[in-house]
């Protein structure tokens, strides 16, 4: 299988709703009253400023957090919550879910066979992946002997891998150079052109990705 190929199945993204969603932290109210959709190629990208829950609200849209009040539907389920299923998911926290101990290509080896065990991805698409963010020289260093930005990178090379249909993103571009967040934006715009979501936190401007924006300062208490 190539890494080129468009996944057919991204083509069948129907859609993600929310509907009047709050979220309560600490006895703290974040947010509430919010609500958005999302549709086939779109990017949403999520504003506000430290505190303000956006990545509460991440993980409520990835399944991950349940304290919430409010409704989400997803691909026209009518039921209360439906939820993204998880095999259609690519969440990226701020934590890079990279193992120190490990080498660019064993960490990325290991999140193939956990997260794409049905796409037989083979050792050289990993190596590409990881090369086209210029690790091509660092394969097989351990992660712990790796800058902040190049262990960043490593993280990343899984959307250049990625067959989810849904990507969320939580400041991807933190510890990366002008070119990676270039690189990134690349990836971003290409998921959507093959039909797929993408969800983002960023404090850094955003040059060329087509964007909806939904600032958590809109929906806090005072809000007009």
């Amino acid at each position: 299988m190539t890494i080129d190929t468009i996944n057919s199945q991204i083509r069948s993204v129907t859609g993600l709703e929310l509907c009047n969603i709050s979220c309560e932290k600490a006895y703290r109210r974040l947010f509430s009253g919010l609500s958005v959709s999302l549709s086939a190629g779109q990017c949403l990208r999520i504003l506000g400023s430290n505190g303000s829950g956006k990545t509460s609200l991440l993980k409520i849209i990835a399944g991950l957090s349940r304290d919430f009040e409010g409704v989400i539907h997803w691909q026209g389920d009518e039921r209360s919550q439906a939820f993204i299923n998880k095999s259609e998911l690519l969440y990226l926290g701020h934590l890079t879910g990279v193992k120190a101990s490990l080498t660019p290509v064993e960490n990325l080896s290991w999140w193939v066979s956990l997260c794409l065990p049905t796409y037989h991805l083979q050792h050289k698409d990993i190596c590409n992946a990881l090369s086209q963010l210029g690790l091509g020289c660092e394969l097989n260093t351990p992660c712990h002997l790796l800058s902040a930005g190049q262990q960043r990178r490593v993280a990343l090379a899984r959307l250049i891998l990625s067959q989810q249909k849904v990507w969320i993103l939580d400041e991807p571009f933190t510890a990366i150079d002008p070119l990676g967040i270039s690189q990134v934006e690349h990836y971003i715009k290409q998921h959507q052109s093959d039909g797929g979501m993408a969800i983002i936190t960023s404090h850094q401007i955003i040059h060329h990705v087509e964007l909806l924006h939904l600032d958590l300062a809109d929906y806090q208490q005072g809000a007009k």
